[in-house]
Order: C-alpha cells, then sequence, then structure tokens
C-alpha cells in the first residue's frame, strides 16, 4: 500500500510520520482491497489546545473513505481517524456478504 503524508505548513518529524505509517499498515492489513492512502496534517490558528487536525483517505477500489479528526496531538488524532475508518471498511465488508 502506497502512504503519502503531507504535512501543511509545517515539517513533520520523522517519528511523527513513522507512527502514521505503522498504523496505517496494519489497517491495510485488516483489508486487502485498499490500494493506498494519504495523510494530511494540518494546525489550526486557534487558542484551543485541539488544534492538531488528521485527514485520512483510503483509496479502496470503487470509492475513497474519509476520514477527519481534531485533538490535541497528531497521534490522538490519527487514533480516531483510524477507528473511524476501521468502521467504514466494516460496513463495507457487511455489505459485500
Amino acid at each position: 500500500m502506497q502512504i503519502n503524508i503531507n504535512a501543511v505548513h509545517f515539517k513533520a518529524d520523522k517519528k511523527l510520520e513513522s507512527f502514521i505509517t505503522e498504523k496505517l499498515q496494519k489497517i491495510g492489513k485488516f483489508h486487502e482491497s485498499i490500494i493506498g492512502s494519504e495523510v494530511f496534517l494540518k494546525l489550526e490558528n486557534t487558542d484551543k489546545p485541539e488544534n492538531k487536525i488528521v485527514e485520512i483517505r483510503l483509496k479502496i477500489k470503487g470509492n475513497d473513505l474519509i476520514s477527519i479528526k481534531q485533538c490535541r496531538t497528531f497521534e490522538e488524532a490519527t487514533d480516531l481517524a483510524l477507528d473511524a475508518l476501521r468502521k467504514q471498511l466494516e460496513k463495507i465488508k457487511d455489505k459485500k456478504r
């Protein structure tokens, strides 16, 4: 699975990129028809501590799945976004049965 990580208006460190890649590879084993994924990391310019946004787009055969989450850390937002995508994948699997 091809994984593209894009940090908007900042440079993401290698530790964060490897965390996201590792998590996405696990979800890639969960569903066999995933072609690739795009991850967008954004910082919202607000006073709130929940200013980190993670948008994950999974490219699968037929359509794309998108999840956008906002939290205090990129790691937490990534976990929440992947949980939402996992639920979407389960719904697709149930429809095929």
